[in-house]
């Protein structure tokens, strides 16, 4: 299970910041072949390695749930791919390694004493708070539920697509894991595959909770299983008592899952809302009345997700004496797909203004308590919603340019990206020795389409 590149070297016991107790499951992939292998040489490629190495720590910086990089080792081996590349090796981190899958496959074997192991260590070591719930399994889904909930909700408001959702690729403490063929949205399209592999879009963008949720209905099989005590059915037994699930089991797995929705509708909301500047008030129709008809919007005219969110941050301080609101849609129609040149542009862009002159701004001014004319609230204001809205972000572009530059002999220009993408992803103001990265924000070239 897991990469076949990939191997354990093993656990490190720490402290977290708070004092509590913490581990680090430390793993190299790419060094070389592993049990795990296969067919493979368990060797990796610089290309790939320094795509995963990037997204993990900027997906932590993004505050998403991953695993971790702690270093990346460019190597001389030639590593023969569809055409001669050179190595890497990637050290990376996580608490656990174990996925859904490591669940999966005892069960198939009918091995269900050792689903039961592998559930007591998860909880002995992860989730020690249910150690002594008779119930600790059901609670033990329900909590790898309401994780996963919140990872694909927080994947969802950064524009995030994973590509191969498989439950092999399922972090059981809800860390998005195993980075391939990822990408960031450019244009905001939901129907978005980032997977060539994959033309029928079982992970396209907007695929992305259902297929969450899909893969937490094939976890909650095995651990149905030892709820059921399945693995100490005597020999003599009944095969219905080996086979069927108790009507309880069934009752308590239901719950677990049922309970996916509204996390993650919550995370979601909770996110957005910040992201739109409304940070302390909350009304319930925020997600269909406010967000969802601007997200309508840019997926009509396949505007750049991250550089709209980005600019929305401004638009609080226009609405102040609305002067530079055209302005400002025209920079939105300017990384818009459908609409440079486009005799459809006049009316969407009639369309922004009134969403933003009839939507947005009263909206607005039940967060400013009535007032949105007050510069310094909304100076502030600005401020507060940059730190939710990257300005820089890990797109395919912007990927394959560090991996060109790698290619050339600039290995430290790796150091400078992980820089940008980590310290300074929200920021406007970039230091001398990173200016030259400020181009990661603008628009994607002809290139990298």
């Amino acid at each position: 299970l897991g990469d076949g590149r990939a191997i354990s070297l093993g656990e490190v016991p720490g402290t977290d910041g708070s004092g509590g107790s913490s581990r680090w499951d430390v793993q190299l992939k790419g060094a070389g072949r592993t049990p795990y292998s296969r067919f493979g040489d368990g060797y990796a490629v610089r290309r790939s390695s320094v795509r995963e190495f990037l997204a993990a720590e900027h997906m932590h910086a993004l505050g998403v749930p991953t695993s971790r990089s702690l270093a990346l080792v460019f190597t001389d081996r030639v590593v023969q791919r569809e055409e001669a590349e050179y190595g890497a090796v990637v050290t990376r981190l996580a608490p656990s390694w174990v996925r859904f899958g490591s669940f999966e496959l005892p069960a198939a074997r009918r091995d269900f004493a050792l689903v039961r192991s592998l559930a007591d260590y998860t909880i002995r070591h992860h989730y020690p708070a249910l150690e002594h719930h008779s119930d600790r399994y059901a609670r033990l889904l329900r909590k790898v539920v309401e994780r996963t909930a919140v990872t694909i909700a927080r994947w969802q408001a950064v524009g995030f697509c994973h590509g191969v959702m498989n439950t092999d690729n399922m972090s059981i403490l809800g860390l998005t894991i195993d980075y391939g063929p990822y990408a960031f949205l450019d244009a905001f399209d939901p129907d978005f595959i980032c997977n060539h592999s994959d033309p029928a879009g079982r992970y396209a963008f907007r695929e992305q909770p259902r297929v969450a949720l899909w893969n937490l209905m094939r976890l909650a099989a095995p651990l149905a299983a030892i709820i059921d005590g399945r693995d100490q059915t005597s020999a003599e037994g009944s095969e219905a008592a080996k086979t069927e699930t108790k009507p309880e089991t069934v009752e308590a797995v239901t719950e677990a899952l049922n309970a996916f929705g509204g996390v993650f509708r919550d995370e979601y909301v909770r996110l957005m809302r910040r992201k739109f500047g409304l940070l302390s008030t909350a009304e319930p129709d925020d997600l269909s009345a406010v967000v969802q008809p601007f997200l309508d919007l840019l997926e009509r005219a396949k505007t750049d997700y991250t550089f709209a969110m980005r600019l929305l941050c401004d638009v609080p301080l226009i609405l102040a004496d609305d002067s530079r609101l055209e302005e400002h849609v025209d920079s939105l129609v300017s990384r818009s797909l459908d609409l440079s040149c486009s005799p459809d542009s006049e009316a969407w862009k009639k369309d922004m203004l009134s969403y933003y002159r009839n939507t947005y701004h009263p909206r607005l001014k039940k967060e400013a308590a009535h007032s949105t004319t007050d510069v310094a609230f909304l100076e502030n204001h600005t401020c507060l919603m940059k730190k939710e809205n990257p300005k820089y972000i890990l797109r395919n572009w912007v990927a394959q340019d560090i991996i060109e530059r790698v290619d050339k002999g600039e290995e430290d220009f790796v150091d400078k990206a992980l820089e940008l993408l980590t310290t300074y992803a929200f920021e406007d103001v970039l230091p001398d020795h990173l200016k030259n990265l400020e181009a990661y924000a603008g628009p994607v070239p002809e290139w990298g389409e």
